[in-house]
């Protein structure tokens, strides 16, 4: 039976979008089909609503398991005619077509919004209880004081308990950040002793964006930057003579003037141009006066949005005012501030325990990424980013930081990435900026790794040097524990990435060769593939070596090795060099780890297919359900590994580099955000398992 869990707002502005997503977030790690339903959406089109589409995008929801009701002017027309049970047989129709391809549904109701407040608490737990979901209730505690927070829990208790729904949770939403634990403390457990979980106001969500701005006003974009995804940090009006406003001027304040205040925008465009002073998110032109054509021009080239609008200031900067941000924009740096605080205040097996869910059976590209970013977070580490002159870099920081996954530091020149990530609205709270030029580690580095190339003839000024570049300096934190992996590559090469570990970070004992895999997350299961990146021609010892890492490292991801050695012959059918040397490894990988499931020389096709298995090499424990598949070469493993991708839509994560004493990961001078991401998350759980 599909269990469904009613997100029920028990005031206005509850912030019930975040709760919606943290338990998503949760809930796809733990089912193999989660499903989303909003019965009263706000806009005109019920396919068109925020929330449903970023869950959509988000989870990988298809139509069919992502879905709006009604709009709000359908069910209040309804309710006029006295047409109530009609709201809820078609939300129960379209709840039920859900069900079919769905173990647990996500609920979201309304927010309980202007007078029909009463009104819409009533429609929530009617709808919840003809639904058979149990509510998740979300109490508001922005400008509430500890003990009206408390309070404001057990009326919401006694409310629900009236209309005889079935609680599942209460969480308290948009605390004060310093009265959470407070909060927490004095809030009453109910009847069934749950805590209440309590989550503090994050103003990376509340604050708009200039985009979010700018449509709430109707305001017209007349020149400037088109990028409208910087956060508006606060709302500064030009209302004094420049000398003074320029002391007034803030890192991302959006600045309201006069549109006949060419002093004010002139000096606001050269402050954005200068690494010492701030960089606004934009700029609004009001009163309907436009600028003469030399100040357009000059404003063209803004590193920020300019828009104009036809309310006076004052009138301006109050509907700005007004604006709140949403996590439902789609922004990614929003939504992993809101999973980042659902993972900290959150005790995710307690409330799965309350929810009593069937286990999930097959493993899903979109779970196995999720489940990274717990696995990374559950043990934090600590990584460095040697490239912080690349714009993804900077981006994928932002996002780790506020998913809260692990502690993150920075390489480059303080003053160049700082001034980078204000003109593209990066928020850079939270993360370590090392410029290896001006550390005091600098000389540190220098003079260990002197000592150890000293038998390669390294002179201290020469070691001096080779420390100002990213990946050395990088590399040498690692060795040296300041921090407890690097990920590399965005803007430079393989080899760029790998030297510097192989000169001093050195491989495991007993492991002669660094190699890497690539995670192949196919539909429903997970592989790993090596070495696809790496070494052009292992010879029979190396191949064992390989196998064994990618063994070890498919199951530091969850993945139970069973190892086929892949070769164009299947068992004792062939001959040849390039099948000897694969029987050779694959017999030498029997001597060394007699415990782990390995067959080889085996055909890709015996490997994978239960059918071909049982013809080619019947009774054996890995053919037709291998999991780790190790290629005889370079060229084999790369073009197979691009060709699954390609033609079976497969992800490929990686790659990641094993062998190594801790953990340096590189990536592809293609790499996404995403890419930065997964691979930083990869190497943090890397850094679980070094033993050091």
């Amino acid at each position: 039976m599909t269990r469904g869990i009613y997100v029920s707002a028990m005031t206005e502005g509850s912030g019930k979008s975040l709760i919606s997503l943290g338990l998503a977030d949760m809930l796809h790690r733990h089912s193999d089909r989660v499903g989303f339903f909003r019965p009263i959406v706000e806009g005109d089109d019920v396919e068109a609503d925020p929330m449903v589409n970023l869950m959509q995008r988000t989870f990988d929801l298809s139509a069919s398991r992502a879905r709006g009701g009604l709009t709000r002017t359908e069910a209040r027309a309804l309710l006029v005619k006295g047409q109530r049970e009609e709201i809820d047989t078609r939300c129960v129709a379209i709840y039920s077509e859900i069900a079919r391809d769905c173990d647990v549904i996500i609920v979201e109701g309304t927010d309980l919004s202007g007078h029909d407040a009463a009104l819409e608490f009533d429609l929530n737990a009617r709808l919840a209880n003809n639904l058979g979901a149990m509510v998740l209730a979300v109490v508001n505690a922005k400008e509430m004081s500890v003990p009206e927070a408390a309070d404001a829990v057990d009326v919401a208790r006694r409310e629900l308990d009236a209309a005889q729904v079935s609680l599942l949770a209460m969480m308290v939403n948009r605390a004060a950040d310093d009265a959470v634990a407070e909060i927490s403390a004095q809030v009453r457990p109910g009847r069934s002793g749950r805590p209440v979980y309590v989550i503090p106001e994050l103003s990376e969500i509340s604050r708009p964006t200039v985009g979010e701005v700018a449509k709430a006003l109707g305001a017209r974009q007349i020149a400037g930057s088109p990028t409208l995804e910087r956060d508006v940090a606060s709302i500064k009006v030009a209302a004094m003579n420049v000398g003074n406003f320029l002391h007034q001027l803030t890192d991302g304040a959006l600045v309201i003037v006069p549109g006949d205040r060419a002093d004010v925008m002139v000096a606001t465009l050269a402050s954005s141009f200068s690494a010492e002073f701030p960089v606004p998110s934009g700029m609004i032109l009001t009163g309907g006066l436009a600028p003469d054509s030399t100040i357009l021009s000059l404003l063209a080239q803004a590193p920020f949005p300019v828009f104009a609008v036809d309310d006076d200031t004052y009138t301006a900067a109050r509907r700005v005012s007004e604006v709140r941000g949403e996590i439902a924009t789609g922004l990614r740096r929003k939504a992993a501030a809101a999973l980042g605080a659902w993972a900290r205040q959150v005790d995710e097996p307690e409330l799965l325990e309350r929810l009593e869910l069937p286990r999930a059976l097959t493993m899903t590209p979109l779970r196995f990424l999720h489940d990274l970013i717990e696995r990374a977070r559950s043990q934090r580490r600590h990584i460095v980013l040697p490239e912080g002159q690349d714009l993804r870099v900077l981006r994928a920081a932002e996002i780790l930081h506020r998913r809260d996954v692990c502690d993150l530091t920075i390489l480059g020149p303080e003053a160049k990435v700082r001034e980078l990530a204000a003109g593209q609205g990066i928020d850079l709270t939270g993360l370590t900026l090392i410029d290896p030029a001006t550390s005091a580690l600098r000389e540190e580095f220098a003079a260990e790794y002197t000592r150890l190339r000293s038998h390669k003839g390294v002179s201290i000024e020469s070691a001096r040097e080779r420390m100002l570049e990213g990946a050395y300096f990088g590399t040498m934190m690692v060795q040296l524990g300041k921090v407890d992996g690097m990920v590399s590559g965005a803007a430079h090469t393989t080899a760029n990435t790998i030297r510097p570990a192989l000169e001093f970070v050195k491989t495991k004992e007993g492991v002669k060769i660094v190699s890497s895999v690539f995670l192949m997350l196919l539909r429903d299961r997970v592989l790993v593939y090596g070495d696809c990146a790496v070494n052009p021609d292992p010879n029979d010892e190396q191949l064992a070596d390989i196998a064994i890492a990618s063994s070890a490292t498919a199951q530091q991801f969850g993945v139970k090795p069973r190892v086929a050695m892949l070769s164009y012959s299947t068992g004792e059918s062939g001959s040849g060099g390039a099948v000897d040397k694969v029987r050779r490894a694959t017999e030498l990988v029997r001597e060394r780890q007699p415990d782990l499931p390995v067959e080889g020389p085996i055909q890709y096709d015996a490997a994978v297919d239960a059918t071909v298995a049982e013809s080619k090499l019947p009774g054996s424990s890995v053919a037709g359900q291998a999991t780790v598949f190790i290629f005889p070469d370079l060229n084999t493993g790369n073009n197979t590994y691009k060709a699954v991708q390609q033609s079976a839509g497969a992800v490929a994560v990686g790659p990641v580099l094993q062998g190594l004493r801790k953990p340096v990961n590189d990536l592809s001078r293609g790499c996404t955000v995403e890419d930065i991401v997964n691979t930083v998350a990869i190497t943090a759980v890397q850094a679980q398992n070094t033993g050091e």
